[in-house]
């Protein structure tokens, strides 16, 4: 696929150096919730090579090599520190870390059985065009993507910013960009935070609690796991192309 979009040069002067002194422990804490999500819905296959696009500082990686996830996995990743820091692990599954403008992928069509994205389209510019071409080079697409959503999220611009979040997704608005790209989802999953990420990320005691049992009494209505998960994750597969009228 052809395309004149690439990401900004302001949005890759602030991730070219990103995990150079980042949080370590909080990307661990997340990478193994996050390479459970996969495992998770990804466990009535078996991927002989994936591809994982935007894969930060490797945390993710790390866990499913560990869990002999995949004997062949490839990764891209826009960020210089982290690509280094992926490399640096030392993964035994891991074929090869390439650095990417964020849209063009320098893979044939369908060449990975699997792709996987998780918590990177908050972070796209232009996201179908990203989503476009990863089906283009695999077979079956996993996604994760945060669950920033509030009623209020406009009051909340320059904290969501903070994380470089540019987009703002429900699990219902999620999968509507996914269908109208023609993308058939295969399975999906809410995904709560648990006790130890919402320790690790409250700033007080009092605001612990507060997130902890709303998390409890968000899982443990089925209405409401669907609308304010605190991520949201799909498998699925490229079908159509988008058409509208």
């Amino acid at each position: 696929m052809e395309t004149n979009s690439t990401t900004s040069s302001a949005l890759q002067d602030a991730y070219r150096s990103q995990y150079a002194d980042s949080d370590r422990s909080w990307r661990n804490m997340g990478a193994r919730m996050k390479a459970e999500t996969i495992r998770r819905l990804c466990q009535s296959y078996h991927f002989s090579k994936m591809l994982d696009v935007g894969s930060g500082d490797g945390a993710v990686l790390q866990q499913l090599d560990q869990n002999r996830f995949s004997p062949a996995m490839y990764s891209l990743e826009i960020s210089e520190s982290g690509a280094s820091r992926i490399r640096e692990r030392g993964l035994t599954s891991l074929q090869n870390v390439q650095l990417f403008d964020g849209y063009k992928i320098p893979y044939g069509p369908k060449e990975f059985p699997l792709a996987t994205c998780s918590h990177v389209l908050e972070h796209v510019e232009h996201p179908r065009l990203l989503l476009r071409e990863i089906a283009r080079v695999s077979e079956y697409q996993f996604f994760e993507v945060p669950i920033d959503f509030s009623f209020f999220v406009d009051k909340k611009t320059d904290h969501f910013l903070s994380y470089g979040h540019i987009n703002i997704f429900t699990p219902s608005l999620f999968k509507f960009l996914l269908k109208s790209e023609g993308f058939e989802i295969i399975a999906e999953h809410s995904v709560f935070y648990d006790t130890a990420a919402i320790r690790h990320s409250a700033p007080t005691t009092l605001t612990f609690w507060a997130i902890w049992l709303k998390t409890q009494v968000l899982k443990s209505v089925p209405a409401l796991r669907k609308i304010k998960p605190s991520a949201f994750a799909v498998l699925c597969r490229k079908k159509t192309d988008l058409a509208i009228f």
